[in-house]
């Protein structure tokens, strides 16, 4: 080759793969997205703490997204409330074009958790009240934090991209994201980051939980005296207590990964009186989404052949759903060089002896709190179930936990709720904002993680098949918890923070 032609052709690859060059994440770039999250510290933990004492079950969490709805709006994104069917799905947005990166997450407390802050016995603020033993009021800091700091790095440093969050409504109840998954949400995104709270930062790649489907059952036979009359009753106990019967000959049938287990939600008036409805409620779990549907079909057989063998009939209705959480190795490669490179807090002397005194008091491993994130490597497919899981089935996804509660404790429980206020749950905000607007940076300046991560995510997904397993004229539960929170949210409204956090 001629000199000249050399050097053209030098000049014309080195112009072509510029802009690929200068859109590598820099240091400084990230130096100046953690100093955003640094100067909003008070505002993350404002915003935080006031989702806790809102304490809102799943599709009642107004307070929750209309405050998160007026800080992003005000940090300059367009929001969407009530997309797909429900008031509180939450969807905030800003930027334009490709990379197009979400985070998703969810806002909602639990039944009965209702907590005081920092007391290490069982005392709640309103007996019987609603409230956060999970720590989902943490993930509203983190999340938006995240976004705004991506957003003003990129207007910084004039580099393109869209960042957007979501909240999605009753994740406890397995409630949403199927919907917002069959509205179309996520047809244009290129990568969906997982976030929840943890003791420590953890990824990882695989299968991270089990697919689940919730199903109710009704047995409507005919009521007559149980004593003076009884042939002339169908009994709709019978029929559910010998479809009971019917799940629990199957379990020897079943492989080692199912778990199904129910709840007999109406058994009859009283004894005297044949039944004439009674309720069933039964959860399919299994490690792939056709091993459950595989159960499940079966359960539903012997819902029918129980209706046969009592003169009853039985309506079968789907209550919830979802996938297994897929986790993509590409991109959690990179969520985790964000996490060595962030670290975890810088826990106080005082706050190891917190939390070791939170362990002693619930006879759990005085450990303390973690000094260094978890290592690197796929993690165990656990039996819990998400309904987040449908959304990585659709497009490349990745988990994300950041260090905001103390090892050791469970959730799903009032211990959960002592430690969401404190200075551990503000500390792993700040450093779980950071490393996740370091990620998000690294996926919209490094194109090939992004390739990586689509071709990984269609090898795997190949064979799967996905299918969305609600039914075509399926609408969301969105008078869910409506009556609970009607009747607690006066009392608890006396402990709101009557906060307004703002972006700077």
């Amino acid at each position: 080759m001629v000199p000249f032609l050399r050097t053209l052709l030098a000049a014309l690859l080195l112009t072509a793969l510029a802009p690929l060059t200068a859109r590598a994440a820099s240091d400084d770039q990230k130096t100046f997205a953690n100093s955003v999250v640094d100067r909003n510290t008070q505002a993350i933990n404002d915003m935080a703490d006031s989702l806790y004492f809102f304490g809102e079950l799943g599709m009642q969490e107004f307070e929750s997204t209309k405050l998160v709805r007026d800080t992003m709006t005000a940090a300059g994104f367009t929001v969407e409330l009530g997309g797909a069917g429900m008031p509180t799905n939450f969807w905030a947005k800003w930027g334009s074009g490709k990379p197009y990166i979400v985070i998703e997450t969810e806002v909602d407390a639990l039944p009965g958790g209702s907590q005081t802050p920092d007391v290490f016995t069982h005392k709640p603020l309103v007996d019987g009240a609603p409230g956060h033993m999970e720590g989902h009021n943490t993930h509203s800091g983190v999340s938006t934090a995240a976004a705004f700091a991506v957003k003003q790095t990129l207007e910084k440093y004039h580099l393109p991209g869209t960042i957007a969050v979501h909240f999605g409504p009753a994740e406890e109840s397995l409630g949403s994201r199927p919907f917002v998954v069959r509205a179309g949400y996520f047809k244009d995104v290129d990568a969906v980051i997982y976030l929840h709270i943890g003791d420590n930062f953890t990824t990882g790649a695989g299968l991270q939980d089990y697919a689940a489907i919730s199903t109710r059952f009704a047995f409507h036979g005919k009521t007559a005296h149980a004593a003076i009359d009884p042939w002339d009753g169908k009994n709709a106990l019978d029929a559910a207590e010998l479809m009971d019967s019917g799940v629990a000959f199957l379990r020897e049938q079943l492989l080692p990964s199912a778990r199904v287990h129910r709840a007999i939600t109406n058994g009859g008036l009283q004894p005297n009186i044949i039944p004439e409805l009674t309720e069933v409620w039964y959860f399919v779990r299994d490690r792939t989404m056709q091993l459950a549907k595989q159960t499940q079909d079966k359960i539903v057989n012997i819902a029918k052949g129980a209706a046969l063998m009592t003169g009853t009939t039985v309506d079968i209705t789907y209550d919830a759903s979802g996938w297994p959480q897929l986790s993509n190795k590409a991109l959690s490669l990179v969520v985790q060089k964000n996490f060595d490179a962030v670290g975890m807090p810088a826990w106080t002397d005082t706050e190891q002896t917190y939390a070791k005194g939170l362990q002693k008091a619930l006879n759990v491993k005085e450990v303390g709190l973690y000094t260094k994130p978890t290592p690197y490597g796929d993690r165990v497919q656990v039996a819990a179930s998400n309904d987040s899981g449908d959304i990585s089935w659709v497009v490349p996804a990745v988990t994300y936990t950041f260090p905001a509660s103390v090892p050791g404790i469970q959730y799903h429980n009032w211990q959960a709720g002592v430690t969401p206020v404190s200075s551990i749950a503000h500390k792993g905000e700040i450093v779980g904002a950071k490393a996740l607007a370091d990620t998000i940076l690294d996926f919209m300046t490094e194109p090939d993680v992004l390739a990586a991560a689509r071709t990984e995510w269609l090898q795997v997904t190949k064979d799967a098949g996905y299918f969305s397993l609600l039914p075509p004229d399926a609408q969301p539960q969105v008078d869910m918890n409506k009556a609970t929170m009607s009747k607690y949210r006066p009392a608890m409204s006396k402990y709101y923070l009557h906060k307004t956090p703002r972006y700077q």
